[in-house]
């Protein structure tokens, strides 16, 4: 990248500024320098286009994305219909392009797409593929596309910031990472003439430097949700106490013809601690059926594959044990101290 993804301050901003863009060729040459990796690809962003076609047009928030022929393979997209953008396309700077299913919908209701031409900023462009659909992710939909040769967006689409590529470069192996960073690192500082000593004159993120930033965030995450979910478990354990406690109330005289009969005090508090495990156990099943009913809904919603978290399952059934333990232990007790005479005296 020219920049970071994020940045503080002015300063911060000023100085990656004057940055010098990451061009089409220092893409070429870093691509044939590099042989001991699997693949080199680079992408040109831009947001905020609106897409005509047969009298219909999107919303102007459609992402254009200039692409190499190694696009699909880097970023696990597939055509659903149609074909890919091709090197041929790329270096003869074909007007061709390959769109989103949210285009299609609003331009193509018919679904014919192929063939046909859209415009983009008064530039025509042949559909030559539909992409495969993906659905949104975080609120964003990942459909709301066109995908133009990498040549054709930098000569009609590129400003100060977008005609600075982002490249992606992907390792042959998972150990290989930090030879290959090293690597793509001190070519780049050599294509772009950093002289030693000084900072790169770019930004270098991988997917394992991207993970470790995502863990700090969501780990205030974790220890918020581990926070609520106490203070939930404690009010329902206080909740399930009252409740025992009026059960306790309520069958004082059966408790009394139990214990009259024979009945032991540790029988009593064990029938009502089962009462209180149950009344807990049959809650968490709830919630858990609940929890990955709806889980499972968004999955299908959102094309992705379901998974159950069975540990997590299993933790939530043995924390539900442990809180009809905890909390019945008291009404238990109680029921198991009633005096028999009592407790027949009772109406």
């Amino acid at each position: 990248y020219k920049t970071p993804k994020i940045q503080m301050g002015d300063k911060a901003w000023r100085k990656y500024r004057k940055r010098k863009a990451i061009t089409f060729s220092q893409y070429r040459e870093l691509k044939e320098r590099l042989t001991d990796v699997d693949l080199v690809s680079a992408q040109a962003f831009s947001q905020g286009f609106l897409v005509k076609a047969n009298g219909k047009e999107t919303n102007p928030d459609v992402t254009l994305i200039g692409i190499d022929e190694e696009y699909y393979q880097i970023n696990n997209r597939k055509i659903s219909d149609g074909r890919q953008i091709t090197f041929s396309d790329i270096e003869s700077n074909r007007n061709v392009a390959v769109i989103g299913n949210d285009i299609v919908v609003k331009c193509f209701p018919d679904g014919k797409a192929i063939g046909n031409d859209i415009t983009i900023n008064n530039q025509k462009y042949n559909v030559i593929g539909v992409l495969d659909v993906k659905g949104a992710m975080f609120g964003q939909s990942q459909d709301n596309m066109v995908l133009i040769p990498l040549n054709n967006f930098l000569t009609y689409f590129s400003d100060e910031w977008s005609e600075s590529l982002t490249l992606t470069i992907k390792a042959n192996k998972k150990d290989d990472l930090p030879v290959t960073i090293d690597e793509a690192t001190g070519v780049l500082r050599s294509i772009r003439n950093d002289k030693p000593g000084e900072e790169n004159s770019f930004e270098i993120e991988s997917n394992e430097a991207i993970r470790e930033q995502f863990q700090s965030f969501t780990i205030y995450l974790y220890y918020f949700g581990f926070i609520c979910g106490g203070i939930a478990l404690i009010a329902a354990g206080v909740g399930i106490m009252n409740i025992m406690l009026v059960s306790v109330k309520e069958r004082t005289r059966e408790i009394g013809i139990r214990k009259a009969i024979g009945a032991k005090r540790r029988w009593i508090m064990m029938q009502f601690l089962i009462e209180t495990i149950t009344l807990c156990q049959v809650g968490g099943a709830i919630g858990i059926l609940m929890g990955v009913g709806a889980g499972s809904l968004f999955s299908l919603l959102l094309n992705l594959s379901i998974t159950l978290p069975w540990n997590w399952i299993i933790f939530s059934l043995v924390i539900c044990t442990l809180l009809g333990i905890v909390f019945g232990m008291y009404p238990a007790g109680k029921a198991a101290k009633l005096d028999p005479i009592e407790a027949l005296r009772y109406e």
